[in-house]
Order: structure tokens, then sequence, then C-alpha cells
């Protein structure tokens, strides 16, 4: 089975002056970036790096990020990329937990370096030359000045590749590795389910250190396409590569959908060569569905529904046709719904029944178990499945809905509510931009159902309350509080951080659209 490295070498050989990359004025075709990968595996090996040792880096998606990510695929390294946004005590923790040798930085996260205690002790390497002139900072400009011949990859399809780690909301980070095997397995899946031709173009907006990021690079390298990279979200700016690269595809979580089309700019940008959409991440609401279905109007518009464990676990290839849909599993998988607190894979739910979700272990894409965490993997992986945490059931065609998190279920009354089909509801009012729905606590119902509201233009709590009522959705799910904020919060990647807004840390709306009550 090929590796990744060798998948690069093929992609080289077949589409040699293919543009491979490209940032701001770098854009390197696949016979040069293959030098400058060349190059850095040399210096890498310079400094005395070993198969199998950790580098971490802390980069936005720059070139030289996904250039150091295929380095560490041909020398055999394991790249452990994490947030740009890490404070020095996350990147102690990093460093600890992957014992790394090595970390790769930017200007953004100098102060974290400097703030770290442990950086100091291993290889630094900083991406900005003026960064390198602190002691025992080595150039990563210096390691692509001399000209090597063109690197053999060293590791095999069971090496590992990559450590990406799961956000912590309850506890510290998880570290997910990940052998060549399986994120070669993740990225051709990609291609397939995608229906990726030959020399698309993409945008490289998520990041490098999620699992959408590494896909995305992967996936453009094996039908010898471009990764245009945007190294930090910015909504003109993703607009104008999409119009000024002629982007083919994009694979991107809803909130930065949501941004791109609903931008003053939007109108007046090119988006014809926009082909074929996808999304993940999060789930989307039936008003975004319908919006972007509209404008882009795509040759195939797909809901990819996994995790960085296990890449794909649902794919829909039509998702406006019955919104909220997942799909059904990737070419990769198999999945189950199984009771709420199942004991075992066996116990499966009902047709319509609300349970938690499950993924085979056996597929090509899957991890085989967290990094030095013992205790996450006796919760997580039982009998050869994947207990993702995840809720939802499988209606009468077999189609799987996601409706949340297993901690983020609303016991109202003794009544199970998802706060994903409030939201669904909610968002379909024109008044309203965006929404979240989270328990509190009550005294009386245990907890009620809360949705926090950031409005588009005029409404009041009382219309918002009868638009639900006129929906269809029962008296018990209905939203007891409306909240109405500037923001949403949420994570880098912009997944919704629901227990910000339990815990209270919110931004109450300071000035309502004119008119607004």
């Amino acid at each position: 089975m090929l590796d990744l490295g060798n998948s690069f070498v093929a992609s080289a050989a077949r589409d040699p002056h293919a543009i491979a990359v490209i940032d701001g004025d770098v854009r390197l075709t696949y016979c040069e970036w293959y030098e400058k990968i060349s190059s850095v595996v040399a210096g890498l090996d310079a400094l005395g790096l070993k198969s199998g040792d950790h580098i971490i880096t802390v980069l936005q998606n720059r070139w030289e990020a996904a250039t150091l990510h295929w380095a560490c695929q041909f020398a055999g390294l394991i790249i452990t990329p994490v947030n740009w946004r890490a404070k020095g005590d996350e990147l102690d923790f990093y460093i600890e937990n992957s014992e790394a040798k090595a970390i790769v930085f930017q200007d953004v996260s100098l102060d974290a370096i400097k703030q770290s205690h442990r950086a100091n002790s291993i290889i630094r390497i900083a991406l900005d030359d003026e960064k390198s002139s602190a002691p025992n900072v080595e150039s990563f400009s210096n390691l692509i000045i001399k000209r090597v011949p063109d690197v053999t990859p060293r590791a095999d399809a069971s090496a590992w590749s990559v450590m990406l780690y799961t956000s912590g909301t309850t506890s510290k980070p998880k570290g997910v590795p990940r052998r060549h095997r399986a994120e070669r397995a993740g990225g051709v899946a990609h291609v397939a389910q995608n229906l990726y031709r030959r020399q698309e173009r993409t945008l490289g907006v998520m990041p490098l250190y999620h699992t959408m990021g590494v896909r995305s690079l992967i996936a453009m390298s094996l039908i010898g396409g471009t990764f245009v990279c945007l190294p930090r979200y910015d909504t003109q700016q993703a607009l104008m590569l999409i119009q000024h690269e002629k982007i083919d595809n994009l694979y991107l979580v809803p909130t930065l959908y949501h941004d791109l089309v609903y931008s003053q700019s939007f109108s007046e940008t090119d988006i014809s060569s926009v082909r074929k959409i996808g999304f993940a991440g999060a789930s989307m609401t039936d008003a975004l569905l319908k919006k972007l279905n509209d404008v882009f109007r795509p040759e195939l518009f797909v809901n990819h529904y996994g995790s960085s464990e296990i890449y794909t676990f649902t794919i829909d290839q039509n998702p406006t046709a019955k919104p909220g849909s997942a799909g059904k599993a990737g070419i990769n998988q198999n999945i189950r719904v199984l009771k709420l607190n199942a004991k075992s894979p066996a116990d499966l739910a009902e047709v319509q029944e609300e349970g938690e979700i499950a993924a085979a272990l056996i597929s090509d894409e899957a991890f085989e178990g967290y990094w030095r965490r013992p205790d996450a993997d006796a919760k997580a992986l039982r009998d050869g499945w994947y207990f993702t945490g995840d809720t939802g059931f499988i209606d009468e065609d077999g189609d799987l809905f996601v409706t949340g998190r297993v901690d983020d279920m609303i016991i109202t009354g003794g009544e199970n509510v998802s706060p994903v089909e409030i939201e669904s509801c909610l968002s379909l009012h024109p008044a309203v931009a965006e929404v979240a729905v989270v328990g509190l606590p009550d005294e009386r119902w245990g907890k009620i159902v809360a949705a926090f509201v950031k409005r588009r233009s005029t409404v009041t709590e009382k219309e918002l309350e009868q638009f639900c009522q006129t929906s269809g959705i029962a008296n018990f799910k209905r939203p007891r509080r409306i909240v109405f904020v500037d923001a949403i919060p949420k994570s880098p990647v912009g997944k919704l951080l629901r227990r910000l807004l339990v815990a209270g840390e919110f931004v109450p709306e300071q000035a309502p659209p004119s008119g607004a009550a």
C-alpha cells in the first residue's frame, strides 16, 4: 500500500508542471515543490530529527506549513500541528504530551513561544527570519537554501503520519495519532466522494491543525490539484482568491459559508468557477443550505459528517433534498445508532429512536486509539466500534440525522430535546442571522430550552415564539427563554461553543437592528 510520501512522488511524476501550491506571490509547481520539500527534509536531518519524532507546528496556512507537512511524510516524522493562537501553557502541554523534539513557529505565535517553558528545551525553528536571530533558534529559510537531490520517502504505510489534538471541553485535549495508510485512505475517499477532477483548485483556508485542512491538502496532491493558501480567514480575502485564482471547490465549516454569502462584497464577486461545495465540522441550518444552493448552483453539494478519529462517518451528496440529513455511511465506513447509555455496540436503537452514533474501527480511515489516554480509549473504543459521543437517529430511508452531543441533550420535564432541531426551525425566520440553543437550569423543569439569537433585522421575542408555535414543533420543545446577543461563541474553526452560553459567557446585544425591540 502506498504511503503519503510515495503518493506525492507519483503526483510529481504525473503532473510535474501543474501548480501545486499558491500563497500570495509564491507559486510552486509539483516539481518545484518536491525540490523545496527535499531541502526541508535534509535540513531537518541536519538538526538531528529522527524517524518517529514529533515536530509541533504553530502556524497559519502558509506555504511553509504545507511544505513542512509533506517533508514530515517523507522523513518519517510525526507532524503535530496545533492552533496558532495557543498560549504558552498550552504549548507546554502539547510539547510534554507528544514528547516533541522540535517546534516551528511564526511571528503571531512568538509570544507564546517565549512564555512556554518547555519550548526552550527543544529545537526551535522560526518561519520569519527576524525571529531566528534569537539564541538557539533556527531559521526555516536556511533549511531550504541548499539544493539537494529529490529525497526518497522513508516511511511506509504503517508509519505514523500526523497527530491532531481534539478540542478539550471538560478535560485536556486528546492526541489523535493517525498512520499513513489511514490518512491516504481518507484522502482517496475525499476525492471520490466529492468527485474531484484532475488539477482542480481548492481554497486552503481550513487550518492544517484541523482534519478538514489536512484532508484538503492531501486530496489536492492526489489529483495534481492546487492548494491555494489563505493563512488566516478573512471574508474579503477569501472572495478575492475565489475570483482571482478561479477556485473549483470549497470545503468549509458552515460559519465561513455564512460569512461569505452574507458579505456585502459577495454579489460583486465572480464565483462562477466554483462547481462543488462541501461542508463539515458542524450541522448547517435549513436556511443556509437553501441560500448556498441558490447562490452557487453547484454541480455537487456534499455534507460530510466525521471526526478527527475517523475521518468520514457519513456523506450526503444532496443535502437540500432532505435538510438535516447527514446521509449514509461513507465508502470506508459502517455506522450504527445505539440506545442512549448502551453498554454494547449490539444494543441498537430503533428506527427514529434517538441514540448514540457509533462507527466501525475496522475502517481504512480509522485511528487506533488516543495518545497516552487509556481512560479515553476505555470510554470510546468498545468491541471494534468507536462511540462518537454524538446523538442522532436513522429514518425509514436509512439516512442518519445528527442531533447533537450526548452531553448537549436537553432533558426538560423528563423529555429529551435536541438543540439542533430548534436551531433549524428558528434559522428559517428571515430576521434571524444565527441561533444557538442550550438547556439552562430550572428549579421546576430541571432545564429549560433557551435560544440565543443574533438578529439580522427587526424581530421581537414574542414574534419568534409565535414562529416556533406555528412551525409544528412540540410545545415542550419550544424555547422558554430567548436572548438576543451580538455574537454566538464559536471555536477558531467555527464550532459552536454551547458550554459558554450555559456558563453565561456571551455578549448581550448592545445595538439591536434598526427598529428592533
